[in-house]
């Protein structure tokens, strides 16, 4: 598991850790992973050309010993100092090192270290670091903590920011790391281990070994019933597709068994589709509203009467009150929007507070799509999906999503656990889909018991 704590719990966590060491061991630590991710990131170090962007703070001290230890290895250093002043001991041991001060850079260098702004500053840039980060657009940066400029504890953009290649983070990732859209200005995140001891995070993301973990496996006494039974109420004339593909996310083998029940048209398509596939019965969850139109509010009612677990989606998420059964809704940033009455920018550019206001709202287990789709329980604990490729953004994938969460839900995970697994193996299955290419909806439903293999295997 990725857990992504707080600046305040980081803080807390380094200020306990620093009373049981020597003066400046925890800034060393962080310095010579640092220095490790940069060598490494060059393919080697010497003659290598290294510019570091120091602000104030212990970012600014960090990338300060990071790139002593670098010139050591043969590295020409050289720091730009853009805060009022530089942490003086880093500095020290730069220039001992062979470092040299700029005020600006001489020749174009063949890495950046942004140590500009630490962990507690605000969101955007001052003026002259922006200027500073402009001009060496181009060159690969990597970033001490966190792109500095980002907002750390929500992964909110405010301005100026770094976009990095890598980013090193120490102790713990945080919010930034995993929310877009300061994700997406993260680039490869590498967490280095300095012995934090920290508490429960409010963020977090499943790995392989947790997928594996949680996923359902049948014993050895199993039959359909017992593995769960799974029904979808999607489709509709107008919209059979979005029953089809519901249907092949349900039916990938994760459930017992599938029951549809919807227009007669669309049963036919999936009966042909999917002859396992069987009519009305009792189930141990629903999947409703994808493509379901006008007949949205209908199926939603019809399904909430049994008292089972219920994903919602699309169409019918606009019935959605607060609902007195477990349930996972899937909205989309524009849907959320909608359910929650603001506007959709609002949502893409503080999509972790959306979704925990939603998941709040309506007592329920809230899946918002996107790059990175987060899952939030009403008790603000969230989930970061990090699996998929942007391959994946194509009609009828969240109408897949929907049924391989239902099938979950039926054989017995949580609505926090199911979504939080269903999105990974949806993301899973979509990269082992497309290779380099794109693919459509369908393939990534066919591409669900291959990628809950490759989780199984490795546990």
């Amino acid at each position: 598991m990725r857990h992504a704590h707080t600046v305040e719990q980081v803080r807390a966590a380094e200020h306990a850790l620093m009373s049981t060491l020597p003066d400046g061991a925890l800034m060393q630590r962080a310095a010579a992973g640092l220095a490790y991710a940069v060598a490494d990131l060059l393919g080697g170090s010497y003659g290598r050309r290294v510019l570091l962007l120091v602000g104030s703070g212990d970012n600014g001290g960090d990338a300060l010993y990071a790139g002593a230890m670098l010139a050591r290895r043969g590295c020409a250093v050289e720091a730009w100092l853009l805060g009022s002043g530089a942490h003086e001991a880093g500095l020290a041991a730069l220039k001992r090192a062979g470092g040299r001060v700029v005020t600006e850079p001489g020749r174009r260098p063949d890495v950046v270290v942004d140590g500009i702004v630490g962990i507690g500053g605000r969101p955007g840039l001052r003026p002259e670091a922006a200027a500073a980060v402009r001009l060496l657009h181009g060159v690969p940066m990597v970033a001490v903590d966190t792109p500095s400029g980002v907002d750390v504890d929500t992964g909110q953009l405010d301005g100026d920011h770094v976009v990095a290649d890598v980013t090193v983070t120490f102790g713990t990732h945080k919010a930034c790391h995993l929310v877009d859209p300061a994700a997406a200005a993260c680039g490869t995140v590498h967490l280095v281990d300095i012995g934090l001891d920290l508490p429960e995070a409010g963020v977090e993301s499943l790995q392989l070994e947790d997928v594996a973990a949680l996923l359902p496996r049948p014993p050895g006494d199993s039959h359909k019933y017992t593995r769960g039974v799974v029904g979808v109420r999607a489709g509709s004339t107008l919209y059979p597709g979005a029953g089809l593909l519901s249907v092949a996310g349900a039916a990938s083998g994760l459930a017992g068994m599938v029951r549809y029940v919807g227009d007669d048209s669309v049963a036919t398509l999936v009966r042909e589709a999917h002859p396992e596939v069987v009519g009305a019965g009792r189930v141990q969850a629903w999947v409703v509203g994808s493509g379901s139109g006008d007949g949205a509010k209908g199926t939603l009612e019809e399904a909430l009467e049994d008292r089972v677990p219920v994903v919602v989606d699309a169409d019918a998420l606009a019935h959605v009150g607060r609902l007195d059964v477990p349930a996972v809704l899937t909205p989309h940033a524009g849907e959320l929007a909608t359910m929650l009455g603001v506007e959709r920018a609002d949502v893409e550019a503080q999509p972790l507070a959306h979704v925990r206001e939603a998941a709040a709202r309506y007592d329920a287990v809230v899946l918002l799509k996107g790059r990175r789709t987060l899952v939030a329980s009403p008790q603000a604990k969230v989930r970061a999906n990090t699996t998929g490729t942007a391959w994946l953004a194509t009609a009828g994938a969240g109408d897949v999503l929907g049924g391989v969460i239902g099938a979950l839900l039926a054989a017995g995970l949580t609505p926090y656990d199911a979504a939080s697994v269903g999105a990974w193996l949806h993301g899973a299955a979509a990269t082992l889909a497309a290779g380099d290419g794109p693919l459509v909806a369908g393939q990534v439903a066919n591409a669900i018991p291959a990628a809950v293999r490759s989780a199984l295997a490795a546990h």
